[in-house]
């Protein structure tokens, strides 16, 4: 369910089963962002540029926003790219469609136990999940011919997910794991070449729904 605070200058969208609770919003701009206050947003409490440039710092992308003031609005960057989180979640950010909706930021749950898939709903931190955001790269980069043509994230029932359009694939630090047009994403937590798939899901047992 989204939630939606309207300003005079900018409107702000909020959707909860996205959230993964990184506080960028409160830690950046408390006085619009606020969990202990009701309403929690206040769209006219800062300058729709500072708001709009904070919402574009979300990584799950639970925060979108819409200018009323003429002001541009967000673009995506010119390289899909998805970012490793270290014992956390793939972090999203490009030309993207999940579960045939358009978006351009999202955090991918890589721990199997998130209650909002395929979305990360910090369920690792409870399960103590453990996986590197540093792997060697897999030395096997096959790019497209557009780095930031449509990303689509597709589901499969009780298996991976598959990511088909350009990616790059990159370390919390930056360094590049992998570049291609199709990857399977483990998705359950057990596969031993994180972040790929490689069939775990099948001895584990794991249950999550397709697309």
């Amino acid at each position: 369910m989204t939630k939606t605070y309207t300003g005079k200058d900018i409107e702000i969208d909020f959707e909860m089963k996205r959230c993964i609770h990184a506080r960028n919003c409160f830690l950046k701009l408390p006085q619009v962002f606020d969990p202990k206050q009701r309403p929690w947003v206040s769209s006219d409490a800062a300058s729709a540029e500072d708001i709009a440039a904070m919402v574009q710092t979300c990584p799950s992308g639970a925060l979108t926003y819409r200018r009323l003031d003429g002001g541009k609005g967000e673009t995506a960057p010119g390289i899909n790219r998805a970012a490793l989180v270290e014992n956390g979640p793939i972090a999203l950010h490009g030309t993207l469609t999940v579960g045939g909706e358009p978006m351009i930021r999202a955090t991918l749950c890589r721990c199997g136990h998130t209650k909002t898939p395929p979305f990360c709903d910090h369920s690792h931190d409870d399960v103590g999940f453990q996986a590197t955001g540093e792997p060697e790269p897999t030395g096997k980069d096959a790019p497209g011919d557009d780095p930031s043509a449509d990303l689509s994230i597709i589901q499969h029932e009780n298996g991976p997910i598959e990511a088909q359009g350009p990616l790059e694939i990159t370390a919390g630090s930056g360094k590049r794991v992998h570049q291609g047009t199709r990857a399977f994403l483990c998705r359950c937590g057990a596969s031993k070449n994180k972040p790929f798939c490689d069939g775990s899901h099948k001895a584990l047992g794991f249950e999550s729904p397709g697309d």
